[in-house]
């Protein structure tokens, strides 16, 4: 399996989370001295099929995307194939809305960018814009986040306008997704998936905090995931 990480947006090289997102995939692959590359792929064309050439998927910022649908089932691949998926701001929405229509049952599942009016809202605009600004995070004892962090606090970036509808984290809560992080005032800000090597949102942009002194751990974690399916399907290929 190649060390290819497929970052799927739509490439915009002006926009800061899009030069983050690069910045910060190059300042972790020297941290861990990784052969690791990443290539984007406008939501318009990526195929399940395509997925099989990557050992990871990174759903970027920058929604509405050009296919909502093609961007979900590259999420469910994931999901259901424990490929390594980190999901940040439109990509954490995105994860949300994948696992409402695929796990919890909602087909119309709906997300405000794409459908103001629809009846199931999953995301909804939020009632004041987070970009732009820094914000304190709490993250669970425990959870994975947690652990990569080596702590239960941290300050991060946004850049969005839309966020989990209040009126549904009842029912998010109701199946296998676990909300390990949130803000002061309680809103859900990170998201995993128990049992799953690396399945992870959020809505802040962690690779706006990167630096080639610090590398941001939650991209650094998510390469390291990567790393490791490689090697484990290599362990596989050898012993087969």
């Amino acid at each position: 399996m190649p060390r290819l990480i497929a970052v799927l947006g739509e490439y915009y090289p002006s926009y800061g989370p899009h030069q983050a997102t690069d910045a910060s995939i190059e300042h972790s692959k020297t941290l861990l001295d990784a052969d690791i590359g990443a290539e984007w792929i406008s939501t318009q064309a990526i195929h399940e099929e395509h997925l099989r050439g990557y050992a990871g998927v990174w759903i970027a910022p920058g929604s509405p995307y050009k296919s909502l649908e093609k961007t979900l089932e590259v999420i469910r691949y994931a999901r259901e194939h424990q490929v390594p998926c980190l999901g940040t701001c439109g990509g954490f929405q995105h994860m949300l809305l994948e696992y409402a229509r695929n796990v919890l049952g909602f087909k119309d599942a709906s997300h405000a960018e794409y459908d103001p009016y629809a009846s199931n809202l999953f995301i909804s605009q939020l009632a004041c814009s987070l970009a732009g600004r820094e914000m304190a995070l709490s993250l669970v004892p425990g959870s994975q986040v947690a652990d990569i962090y080596g702590g239960t606090s941290a300050r991060e970036h946004y850049y969005c306008n839309f966020g989990v509808n209040p009126n549904y984290v009842h029912l998010l809560k109701q199946r296998s997704l676990t909300i390990s992080g949130s803000d002061a005032e309680g809103e859900v800000r990170v998201v995993e998936y128990p049992g799953h090597p690396f399945f992870i949102g959020t809505l802040f942009v962690p690779q706006q905090r990167s630096t080639p002194d610090r590398p941001h751990p939650l991209v650094t974690a998510f390469l390291q995931a990567v790393l490791e399916r490689v090697d484990a399907s290599i362990k596989d290929t050898t012993e087969h």
